[in-house]
């Protein structure tokens, strides 16, 4: 894309100081957005948000899941930057463990992130998209919210709710002229899976009919079509990138 389609607006990446949140906030700024990086710790933010391409982004420490935190960071982003455009609810943790074992801590802490924390910001917004009768807003769900996983229980529950609310904020918000879609990503390459041991891998590919794990700029490349002028007629819906995992 050599266009700049995105010049002039102000969009917001939650967890966008690495990972995929991290390769978003990057393609948005090839866009011509001026990015606000949300992250837990403010410093990692605002170093992230200082190497993106462009000017005019910035980075704020902000707990998702914490609405008065919220509220207060998207005052702070829109005195900084200027009215919202585009939110990508991308800030995710995981606290897994098998069913039986898993705390009521790794369940709540895992929803409150990741389910919780794209409700609390997707409600800040909304009242100035609808205002200005225009805005974008992705989220960032999981193949696993489509097909459960073992030892996940929490984490595809969060994902899964997310599905739920896209659609419903979807259905709310088109009439005023605002968008809301999800990517479900599937098994990319970021520090999460390098984690995982060869054999590992090797099992995962066997489920990936394309044969490969997918890059961050995989995902990245489709989330700046969904909040870009290309996908205009397009909202309440699930995009899977995830070479064929779930078909």
């Amino acid at each position: 894309m050599g266009t700049r389609e995105l010049e002039g607006s102000v969009a917001i990446v939650t967890g966008g100081s690495r990972g995929i949140g991290r390769g978003i906030a990057e393609a948005l700024a090839q866009a011509g957005a001026r990015v606000a990086v949300v992250g837990r710790n403010g410093d990692s933010a605002s170093a992230a948000a200082a190497e993106l391409t462009g000017e005019g982004h910035a980075g704020f420490a902000c707990d998702v899941a914490d609405p008065a935190q919220v509220n207060a960071t998207l005052a702070s982003i829109e005195e900084a930057l200027g009215p919202v455009a585009v939110l990508v609810n991308n800030a995710g943790i995981t606290r897994d463990n098998i069913l039986m074992r898993m705390k009521d801590e790794e369940f709540d802490e895992v929803v409150a992130a990741n389910l919780k924390g794209a409700f609390n910001f997707t409600r800040a917004v909304t009242r100035g998209m609808m205002k200005r009768r225009s805005g974008a807003i992705l989220n960032i769900t999981s193949v696993v919210g489509l097909t459960g996983n073992a030892g996940q229980a929490n984490y595809a529950a969060s994902k899964a709710g997310l599905v739920g609310l896209t659609k419903s904020v979807a259905k709310e918000l088109a009439s005023r002229g605002v968008r809301c879609n999800a990517i479900a990503p599937g098994f990319i390459r970021t520090d999460m899976t390098d984690e995982l041991t060869e054999a590992q891998v090797e099992g995962l590919l066997q489920q990936i009919p394309l044969g490969i794990l997918g890059e961050v700029e995989q995902i990245a490349g489709v989330a700046r079509f969904l909040v870009g002028p290309g996908a205009s007629y397009i909202t309440g819906q699930i995009l899977a990138v995830d070479g064929g995992m779930v078909m």
